[in-house]
Formats: C-alpha cells, sequence, structure tokens
C-alpha cells in the first residue's frame, strides 16, 4: 500500500472510529436499524429486538471485493479513492457535516449491496458518457434529492453534482482532503 493509499485508508478508519464515538457519546449503545431476513450483514451485531430491530456497526470488508468487472464494463480505470472507500467498509449510510452542508456517505451493507453499487456506477458512467460528460463517481447524497458528491475520475477532486449535469461545485482536492474536513451528523432519529 502506498502512502495515498494508506492516508485514505486511515481517513476512512478515522470516519469510521469517529461515527462509532459520536454514537455512543450520543445513545450510549451502538445504532440500531431494521432487520431484514433477506438482507443480512455482517454489520449486524447482537440480536434481533422485539420490534424487529438489530444493533449494527461499520465492519472492514473481509470479502474480495473489487472493481475489476466495472472496469472492465466501462473499458477505463476507476479513481482508485474510490476503490478504497467502497473496499474498505460495509456498512450503513454515514451522516456527516462538511462546508457544503450535510451528507451521507454512501457504503455497502453486504456483499450483494457492493455487486448492486457497481452495477449502479456503471449505469452512472454510461450515462455520462452518453450526455458527453467527463466521468464522475458519486459516493455521498445531500439532502437535495438530485444533488450528490462526486469524484472526477481523471483527477479525484470532490465536486457537488446535480444528476445528470455537470459538477458544479468544488469541494476539494481528493478525497482524503474531504474525509479529514468531515464532522460526524449523527442523532439517533437519522
Amino acid at each position: 500500500m502506498n502512502s495515498a493509499e494508506q492516508s485514505i485508508a486511515s481517513r476512512i478508519d478515522n470516519l469510521m472510529q469517529n461515527f462509532l464515538i459520536t454514537v455512543k457519546q450520543t445513545t450510549a449503545k451502538l445504532p440500531m436499524i431494521e432487520h431484514d431476513d433477506d438482507w443480512p450483514s455482517p454489520c449486524e451485531q447482537g440480536a434481533i429486538d422485539g420490534d424487529g430491530f438489530i444493533s449494527w456497526q461499520p465492519i472492514k470488508i473481509s470479502d474480495e471485493v473489487g472493481f475489476a468487472n466495472v472496469e472492465e464494463a466501462i473499458g477505463y480505470g476507476i479513481h482508485d479513492d474510490i476503490k478504497q472507500l467502497f473496499s474498505r467498509y460495509y456498512s450503513e449510510a454515514i451522516p456527516a457535516q462538511c462546508d457544503a452542508g450535510t451528507l451521507e456517505l454512501l457504503f455497502a451493507w453486504n456483499k450483494a449491496d457492493f455487486d448492486r453499487l457497481q452495477q449502479t456506477i456503471i449505469g452512472h458512467l454510461l450515462m455520462k458518457k452518453r450526455l458527453k460528460q467527463a466521468p464522475t463517481i458519486f459516493f455521498a447524497v445531500t439532502d437535495e434529492d438530485d444533488i450528490n458528491l462526486v469524484i472526477k475520475n481523471d483527477n479525484g477532486e470532490v465536486w457537488v453534482e446535480p444528476i445528470g449535469c455537470e459538477p458544479k461545485t468544488y469541494i476539494a482536492a481528493n478525497l482524503a482532503e474531504f474525509l479529514a474536513s468531515l464532522t460526524i451528523n449523527y442523532h439517533p432519529n437519522n
């Protein structure tokens, strides 16, 4: 792992640690999610309660996951920051705050969700190609339904991008810088 990869990995690890610290300071327990027998995750912890909810926490991915199939489907490489972000943890979306506003960082919940995420990324990149726009890859959603945070695939910059449009607002030079600027925005009803 080179130093840039190590920086991204450590930023993601710090983000997850900060999330868990914030959650435990706020509620003194892990976050809860409605359990779905058809959609289990290694993130789930403990027993299902009487209302059908279960505790969860981000878990490092131990499965063999990667983006070679995505790169083959689109005919070019995916930026390493995206590969590292989506291949490091299984997790529910992580609520956060940056200078541009509130957001949720996207993660895969399980291996099937990772596969679905890959298909969504392929669809997004094919749409960008059809629109004759430079490739970007989403990694976070905002409070506005049609606004995502994206990484420009050619240089790794983080931008705000309305769906179907070119990136609109520059946020950070790279994912490591962006992750370092975040604060966790957890509320028990998130």
